[in-house]
């Protein structure tokens, strides 16, 4: 999966307009970065990665860069 096909599922799972998220876009910034966006990238972690996330490693996510390397990570 592409960077932008990854930033794509991202704007997805929080109903954002394409195109909207870049790397350094601040997650505090998106009003639409809830708890249910967080259930939605678990899931997408889980379903597309096969990868598994904790609670606080989704906290410690400050960017959607962060998030786009919890997606890169080796399993």
């Amino acid at each position: 999966m592409t960077t932008q096909e990854k930033l794509a599922a991202l704007e997805d799972i929080m109903e954002l307009d394409e195109g909207t998220l870049k790397p350094e876009t601040s997650l505090d910034d998106i009003e639409e970065w809830d708890s249910l966006s967080a259930l939605s990238f678990v899931v997408l972690l889980g379903d597309e990665f096969g990868r598994k996330i904790t609670g606080q490693q989704i906290r410690d996510s400050k960017t959607v860069q962060d998030l786009l390397d919890v997606m890169e990570a080796e399993n």
